[in-house]
C-alpha cells in the first residue's frame, strides 16, 4: 500500500481506503456488526488506514463499528459526514444548531473524544451561501470537538465555492464515467491544499463491469428505487449515468483495455491523478477488500490507455453527465 497527504490536515493515508456506506450489509440489506468488525479489520491487513462514515450510515451503525474499530488503532484516521440523516433534507440542517448536536451525536456513537474530520453531507447549493454554517464548523474545531473540516459535494462549482472558507478536504465523485472534476478542480485543489477523497469510484458497481442488462438488485437498493433521482441526487447512482449506456460503456472499457478486472482497473485510473488524496471504494463485508486493494499494486496505466478511456466517456458519458454534475 502506498500512502498520500489528506491536504491541510497531514494526515498520511492510504491511497485506496475504505467507504463504509454499504458496511456489514449490501444496499438494502440489515447491518451485520461481525461482517462490519471483520470488513474493517481486514481492510487495515491490507494496509487500509483511512475509513470514511456517515452519521446516516445504517442508522449510525457505520459509525459506531468504525468508532469501535479506532479507538483500538490509533494509527488508523477517519472522517464522518454529516447533515442528512433526517428527511427532508434542507438547508436548515446546516445551520450552526443542528451541526453542532450532529456533531455532539457522532461523537457519542464513535466514542471519541474529538473527530479528525467531518465532511458537511451534501447539502443544498444555497448552504455554501450561508458563511455561519463554515463559521459554526470553525467553532467546533476551536472547541476541540473536530480537529478537521470540509464538504462532500456533489457538483464541482460546490466544491469550488467551498474553498472560500477554511475546509480542508473535498469529498467528490470522481471516475471513468465522472471525469469533470480533473478538467475543473483538481488544479485548484492543489494550489490550496486541499485534499481529495474521490468517492462513489465504481459507479455504483457499473465499472466493476461484471452488470448486463438484466442484472437485478435488491428492491430497497437505490440502484432499483434512485435511478431517476426520487430518493437523492441521481448523481449518487451509477454516477448519474442511464444504466444501459453504462453497461454499453463499462463492455467497451473492458475490451479496449485488455483487462478482465475493470474494477481494479478503474480505481487505479483515479490513482493517476496526484491531486487524488485517496480513493474510496466501499465494501460490504471482508472478501471485496482484496478487490479494491489490488489497484495499488497495478502499474500505471499508458498514455494510450487514459486516452481509450476519455474517448469512452465522450462517446457514451459525457452528454449528459458532463453538464450536470
Amino acid at each position: 500500500m502506498k500512502f498520500r497527504t489528506l491536504g491541510k490536515t497531514g494526515y498520511s493515508i492510504s491511497e485506496v481506503s475504505l467507504g463504509t456506506w454499504q458496511l456489514g450489509g449490501k444496499w438494502g440489506t440489515p447491518f451485520d456488526p461481525k461482517d462490519a468488525a471483520d470488513t474493517l479489520a481486514e481492510a487495515y491487513n491490507h494496509g487500509v488506514n483511512f475509513f470514511d462514515t456517515a452519521d446516516g450510515y445504517q442508522d449510525g451503525e457505520s459509525e459506531k463499528a468504525v468508532g469501535q474499530f479506532v479507538r483500538s488503532h490509533p494509527d488508523v484516521h477517519f472522517t464522518t459526514k454529516i447533515g442528512r440523516k433526517e428527511s427532508p433534507l434542507t438547508v436548515d440542517h446546516f445551520n450552526p444548531e443542528h451541526l453542532t448536536r450532529y456533531v455532539d451525536e457522532s461523537l457519542t456513537n464513535m466514542g471519541v473524544d474529538a473527530l479528525d474530520m467531518v465532511l458537511l453531507h451534501c447539502p443544498p447549493m444555497p448552504t455554501y451561501y450561508m458563511p455561519e454554517t463554515f463559521f459554526a464548523m470553525d467553532k467546533l474545531k476551536k472547541a476541540g470537538k473536530i480537529k478537521n473540516y470540509g464538504v462532500s459535494v456533489e457538483r464541482v462549482e460546490e466544491a469550488i465555492k467551498a474553498m472560500s472558507y477554511d475546509i480542508s478536504t473535498v469529498e467528490i465523485i470522481f471516475n471513468m464515467f465522472r471525469l469533470r472534476p480533473a478538467d475543473l478542480f483538481f488544479d485548484l485543489a492543489k494550489k490550496n491544499n486541499i485534499g481529495i477523497l474521490a468517492r462513489v469510484p465504481l459507479a455504483s458497481g457499473l465499472l466493476t463491469g461484471k452488470f448486463t442488462a438484466d442484472t437485478k438488485f435488491a428492491p430497497e437498493d437505490h440502484r432499483t428505487t434512485n435511478r431517476n433521482g426520487e430518493q437523492f441526487d441521481k448523481g449518487e447512482t451509477f454516477s448519474g449515468v442511464d444504466y444501459l449506456t453504462g453497461v454499453k460503456a463499462a463492455n467497451e472499457l473492458k475490451e479496449r483495455l485488455g483487462t478482465d478486472n475493470l474494477a481494479a482497473t478503474a480505481l487505479r485510473f483515479i490513482l493517476m491523478y496526484d491531486a487524488v488524496s485517496a480513493v474510496i471504494p466501499g465494501a460490504s463485508n471482508p472478501t471485496q477488500i482484496d478487490r479494491n486493494t489490488v489497484a495499488a499494486e497495478l502499474p500505471p496505466l499508458t498514455d494510450d490507455q487514459m486516452k481509450i478511456v476519455r474517448d469512452v466517456y465522450d462517446k457514451y458519458i459525457k452528454n449528459p453527465v458532463d453538464y450536470l454534475w
